[in-house]
């Protein structure tokens, strides 16, 4: 069963939604009938929480949108500072059972139905924690990177490296009741890019998750512990100094299976004094 959040205000609003849907909802928040939506085929539990849910967000744990050595931020990045709004409605609800709302993927990402991806395989594991340090259960936690030799199953990545008929990049896997996840992986090779000469990035995973809330959603990279390429990217280096190492996985001897993959610990904390920086 899925659960959304609301706050008090949003409520009232939910309820007549579900009844111009010709939705029944009884007296305990629960509509009778499932919803005609994307997630049509789960009834949904609503949980009341209060306005401003989520303590304000830490900006010295991630990097400031204008980054010099990054050239194509000053492209995006806003003219003017940025207005904090009050949290609302929009910011503190969310769909929190995302194992009951979507068709999550398969977490092996080194097979397809036409065999098996080339490359180190790798296991990367660790638990996704709110800003209060407890663990948030059954969340989307989605993935994508390159293959083994630096490039991307994508038809913009056109740089002279061979592809992997066998490897698509990207996974999806739903953390457990204690905030766990878990995928199996090829360790992503580093590839060029245009920022400057000789410019390469480092080995890096993609990491998208949403979080029990719009306020908590994250798009993040992780890095692998001991890579030279990591002091010399302005990406990374473009996350504060103090807060860098928490977009590094750490290399963890008890997760590595023998004779079959090296483990990797990834810990991620959503907003927060640790929150996990966002990717530049």
């Amino acid at each position: 069963m899925g659960l959304l959040t609301l706050g008090k205000a949003g409520l009232g609003a939910f309820r007549q939604a579900l009844s111009a849907a010709e939705l029944r909802v009884g007296p305990d928040g629960r509509p009778a009938a499932r919803l005609p939506c994307p997630l049509a085929s789960h009834i949904l539990s609503i949980r009341m929480i209060e306005p401003d849910l989520f303590a304000r967000e830490d900006d010295a744990a991630h990097p400031a949108s204008l980054s010099e050595a990054y050239r194509s931020t000053a492209l995006r990045s806003p003219g003017h500072r940025p207005i904090r709004i009050p949290q609302t409605l929009t910011e503190t609800s969310g769909f929190t059972d995302w194992s009951q709302a979507c068709a999550v993927g398969s977490a092996d990402l080194t097979r397809t139905a036409g065999g098996e991806a080339i490359g180190q395989r790798i296991l990367v594991a660790g638990r996704v924690l709110d800003e209060a340090g407890r663990p948030v259960p059954r969340t989307l936690v989605e993935v994508w990177q390159a293959n083994a030799a630096g490039r991307y199953a994508h038809a913009r990545d056109q740089w002279d490296a061979p592809l992997d008929p066998n490897f698509t990049g990207a996974g999806q896997v739903v953390t457990d009741d204690d905030g766990r996840y878990a995928f199996e992986s090829i360790r992503p090779g580093a590839y060029p890019w245009g920022n400057h000469e000789n410019a390469w990035r480092p080995a890096h995973i993609h990491f998208s998750l949403f979080g029990p809330a719009f306020a908590t959603r994250l798009v993040t990279q992780m890095y692998f512990e001991g890579d030279p390429l990591i002091a010399l990217d302005p990406i990374a280096q473009s996350v504060p100094a103090a807060a860098r190492d928490r977009l590094v996985a750490r290399f963890d001897l008890g997760l590595t299976r023998p004779s079959y993959a090296l483990g990797y610990v990834f810990d991620i904390v959503l907003r927060g004094p640790a929150a996990t920086p966002t990717e530049a």
